[in-house]
């Protein structure tokens, strides 16, 4: 493979799961050079970095420069990426405005290559204005950010700043490697996320999707070379750097939003999860509980899927099938009657195990010639990178994509 990470690691808690990250790396065959900070030391050693990627571990601005190279210089031109795992909000203020201060930091401002970032912090300390704020400017920059995850924190919190999982780091990893550019000069309309369809100003129905399979398959199109447009119900979710992002609430406003993206587009994936139904009549005041029953009459919402499919022309037009029973009958039963060229089959399954809200999920590619492509159970991000690779595959003997 020859490729080479520079792997960052500041002075954290999570330096401890930097480790197991050198080892997935390394295992996956990446040449692994990490850089620890005078922190990082604190919390784990050089010596387990080395041992584990099979070379030195820099630490200082002029090790190893015996040579006559000015180290940060030549680390940054022959690195691939520069990953820094975990980065402290520290890491992050230092790296937005431009501080170089160590070899680390230094050897950012130095490199013209991908950087990509792991917070991991005090759920405060990552919901701070300054590090909000300090994570748009390395957005805006191109610099990839990876989590922070939601869960127990070292500080005994419950909440987000989480280092992301090594497994899942490395996934982004091998996608942001991935420089195959095979959707350059395509454009690609993308919904995501649930709708509201509102009773009256507080109460609405809707449903438990995430909108993570959306904004992944938006996030691995751009990185395919692909011009995007995400529309996107309400999630709490960041949309991907460089995408056209445009938020909506219901069914109604994601289909005009649709409507007005969908002719220029080359390929629509209609991943959001849309309400089926929506309440006939909408109370502009907040109805009061009395105690007695309530009747709500339910009313259609558009099949967005449906409308698109009958004025495609040359467009490519996938959507999703979420079953609880008959998978593979009832997608292509979809498939058929919406005029689709590939549908996604995905699955709740008996024990309670669905799709939506999840990180990872199983599905299936079927296309309208009869195809059927399975795919194991993995992150939603490595999931959407393989759909795409597959859809473009098929697609490759077709003039007109």
């Amino acid at each position: 493979m020859n490729k080479k990470i520079i792997l960052g690691v500041t002075g954290g808690i999570a330096a401890y799961k930097s480790a197991e990250l050198t080892r997935l790396l390394t295992k996956a065959g990446y040449k692994v050079h990490c850089v620890l900070t005078d922190h990082a030391k604190q919390f784990i050693t050089p010596l387990t970095f080395a041992t584990l990627s099979g070379n030195p571990v820099l630490t200082g601005n002029f090790e190893g420069s015996e040579s006559g190279e000015i180290q940060h210089i030549a680390l940054a031109e022959t690195a691939d990426i520069i990953l820094i795992a975990p980065a402290t909000a520290n890491i992050i203020a230092k790296i937005a405005h431009g501080i170089g201060d160590d070899l680390l930091t230094t050897l950012v401002l130095a490199s013209q290559k991908q950087i990509c970032v792991c917070p991991a912090m005090n759920l405060f300390m990552w919901e701070n204005q300054a590090t909000q704020e300090n994570i748009k400017i390395l957005k805006n920059r191109g610099i990839e950010i990876i989590g922070p995850s939601s869960g127990g924190l070292a500080c005994g919190y419950e909440g987000i700043g989480r280092m992301e999982e090594p497994e899942r780091i490395l996934v982004e990893i091998q996608i942001l490697m991935d420089t195959e550019q095979i959707y350059t000069g395509k454009k690609i309309l993308i919904t995501a996320g649930p709708t509201q369809e509102h009773f009256d100003p507080v109460r609405f129905l809707s449903n438990p999707s995430s909108g993570k399979m959306g904004y992944a398959l938006a996030k691995a199109a751009a990185k395919f070379g692909a011009e995007v447009t995400l529309i996107s119900g309400p999630v709490e979710l960041i949309p991907p750097y460089g995408a056209n992002f445009i938020k909506v609430k219901t069914a109604d406003e994601m289909l005009e939003a649709v409507k007005t993206h969908f002719p220029e587009c080359d390929l629509f994936i209609s991943a959001a999860a849309v309400s089926d139904w929506k309440p006939k009549k909408y109370h502009p005041a907040k109805e009061k509980k009395s105690g007695e029953n309530k009747i709500i009459e339910l009313i259609p919402t558009p099949d967005i899927l449906s409308s698109i499919s009958k004025v495609k022309k040359e467009q490519i037009v996938i959507g999703f099938a979420l079953e609880t029973e008959n998978l593979e009958e009832n997608a292509k039963k979809k498939l058929k009657e919406k005029n689709l060229d590939f549908i996604i089959a995905n699955q709740i399954h008996t024990n309670g195990e669905n799709p939506l809200g999840s990180d990872e999920n199983e599905a299936a590619l079927l296309s309208k010639n009869g195809e059927i492509k399975p795919f194991q159970k993995t992150s939603k991000l490595n999931l959407a990178h393989l759909i795409l690779k597959e859809v473009e595959n098929s697609l490759k003997n077709i003039s007109n994509f």
